[in-house]
């Protein structure tokens, strides 16, 4: 099992007058897999009915989002914990505070070191096409698996905060008052 990224030549100059050519790597993005698909395959692997994996799978979604609502970082089995966060634009005078500083909700999900230590021992099979769509080389990793530990853009410049509201969490920027 791998991962395929195609690697495609584009032109990545900003200056509509020069060209600049590089090869931009991305994941090649597969179909999502339905709940259903997913609750027969649970089914056939652990021989629990599909109508009891069903309503399980039920339960399970409204606890992670009741919890999730409520402050938590919710675990999900054998992948990690998710919670709920935003970004907002801080200020220094406690008058202005108000809702419109938020500028992003976002879903925060942590991988296990289980999930961590899978994604490492992937292969990555990269494809290279050149800017007419033609298969120029074909690579298989050699690098040494890293797996980012942060959560993605953890903080801006711009003197944003990421702050699910409730504790504070090893991922959160802490903002000093002025």
């Amino acid at each position: 099992m791998s991962i395929k990224v195609k690697a495609v030549e584009r032109n990545v100059s900003f200056d509509k007058t020069k060209e600049k050519w590089a090869y931009v790597m991305q994941a090649e993005l597969y179909s999502k897999l339905s709940q259903s698909k997913v609750i027969n395959e649970a089914a056939m692997r652990s021989g629990i009915s599909k109508g009891s994996i069903n309503a399980a799978w039920d339960a399970i979604g409204e606890v992670i989002k009741a919890w999730a609502t409520e402050g938590h970082a919710v675990a999900i089995p054998g992948l990690g914990t998710m919670r709920f966060g935003l970004r907002a634009t801080s200020v220094s005078d406690v008058n202005k505070v108000a809702s419109s500083l938020i500028t992003t909700r976002r879903v925060i999900f942590t991988p296990s070191v289980d999930i961590k230590d899978e994604l490492a021992r992937t292969a990555i099979s990269i494809t290279c096409y050149d800017r007419n769509g033609e298969v120029v080389k074909r690579v298989t990793s050699s690098d040494d698996g890293n797996v980012e530990d942060e959560p993605e853009n953890p903080s801006d410049n711009t003197g944003g905060t990421d702050n699910t509201g409730g504790g504070s969490t090893s991922d959160e920027e802490e903002v000093p008052y002025e």
